[in-house]
């Protein structure tokens, strides 16, 4: 069998139709380089080059070897390329799950997509405990959830904190209103996402209705703010969203702010398994360049400032 060494010298000695020539690109001696293509023909059993004491010409087995031999030598570089991408954390896939309503999640993708052009990315739309579950059973590699990892094998730092405002529809009586107290929305139609299915989020506003005596009428519980919106516009009820969702800006939906308490604020955390801290450099680029970003646009949209563990690694 032939060794790429071999190919590499057949290639330049082709090209430069020179032995001389041909060495002193290969930094050695032309003995050496003679004898490579000696055993490339042998290895073969087809003569590729006529020698004479002035020239050096392709036979007709060799004109139908060189492209191959140079398609080999090309892909031969770029697996070593793609080796060499993967050790450094560059290349790779990494599967990325996300709760519903996670707006960080394209500013995410967006910035890896730029900083690592060689990862793939899988995106996987999973409520925080079903992530937390993936993440453990390594169907995941990193997931953004709406609390901290809790289990000891997983690590997680926060990358988004943010009020939440109220949407209604533009008929509402409370449209009228430029700040809305907590207590406006007793009684009101409210539309809501689904209790678990997106983490915290229901648990986290029914808590802060409690405390301050409100009861609304939940009217729908649904899973995509998306489809939260599309209620709110046709008239269904309101809703309490996160601040970064009022960018859907859909037609005959008004957004206003709302006096909560301060512990009813949204939250997005980054988790991934401990182990893969070291052994996944994939999943470590992905990361670092997640929380870079995160730490980016604190000042400006409500990222937590100093992305921090939610327990120290072991």
């Amino acid at each position: 069998m032939f060794q790429l060494t071999q190919i590499r010298c057949f290639v330049v000695v082709a090209n430069e139709l020179h032995f001389g020539r041909a060495a002193v690109r290969l930094h050695m001696t032309q003995p050496p380089l003679s004898r490579q293509i000696q055993q490339l023909e042998a290895a073969l059993g087809v003569l590729l080059l006529e020698r004479t004491q002035r020239n050096v010409r392709l036979t007709p087995a060799g004109q139908a070897f060189l492209p191959e031999a140079e398609y080999l030598l090309q892909v031969s570089q770029s697996a070593a390329s793609v080796a060499r991408n993967a050790a450094q954390g560059e290349a790779g896939t990494v599967a990325l799950g996300y709760v519903p309503g996670a707006s960080f999640m394209p500013r995410m993708v967006a910035a890896a997509n730029a900083q690592l052009p060689g990862l793939n990315i899988v995106l996987r739309d999973l409520s925080t405990t079903e992530q937390f579950e993936a993440l453990r059973s390594g169907r995941l590699d990193v997931g953004i959830t709406r609390t901290p990892a809790d289990h000891t094998d997983l690590r997680s730092a926060s990358v988004l904190r943010e009020p939440f405002v109220a949407a209604l529809p533009a008929s509402h009586p409370l449209a009228a209103k430029r700040r809305l107290a907590i207590t406006d929305l007793h009684r009101q139609d409210l539309i809501t996402y689904e209790p678990g299915q997106s983490g915290s989020m229901y648990e986290l506003l029914s808590a802060a209705f409690h405390a301050a005596g409100v009861a609304p009428r939940y009217v729908q519980h649904v899973r995509q703010t998306y489809s939260l919106m599309g209620l709110v516009a046709n008239g269904i009820g309101m809703a309490l969203i996160q601040e970064s969702a009022a960018r859907l800006r859909m037609p005959g939906v008004v957004v206003r702010a709302v006096a909560l308490p301060a512990t009813a604020v949204s939250e997005l955390h980054l988790a991934w398994r401990a182990a893969d801290a070291s052994a996944n450099p994939a999943v470590e680029r992905f990361r670092d360049v997640v929380l870079a970003e995160a730490a980016r646009v604190a000042p400006s949209e409500g990222a937590a400032p100093r992305p921090a563990r939610s327990r120290p690694p072991r």
